[in-house]
């Protein structure tokens, strides 16, 4: 596949604009590949080629899938939960 040849045919995604988008903005997880441009929400059919490109990224040092700890990852969503930025489901933690 060239740069320039389409990746996500639904949205019209080039390898060049998701390798771009990879350099660039060093998503920490696959599934923010979405916010170039709709990658990978339409049929599906390019989320395995967005899959390995990523995980390409991570090996060559270029993104980096780490996520916080449990405990960062908990504060974080508190935070979150009290600006009013989302209502946990009821019966859930706040």
């Amino acid at each position: 596949m060239q740069p320039d040849d389409e990746l996500c045919l639904c949205f019209h995604v080039t390898k060049r604009k998701v390798v771009n988008f990879l350099r660039i903005e060093k998503p920490r997880r696959v599934g923010q590949l979405s916010e170039c441009f709709g990658a990978g929400t339409g049929c599906g059919w390019c989320r395995p080629f967005l899959q390995r490109l990523f995980d390409q990224a991570v090996a060559a040092g270029e993104t980096s899938d780490e996520l916080p700890t449990p405990e960062e990852y908990a504060a974080m969503r508190a935070n979150y939960i009290s600006q009013g930025k989302g209502k946990p489901p009821g019966g859930s933690q706040a």
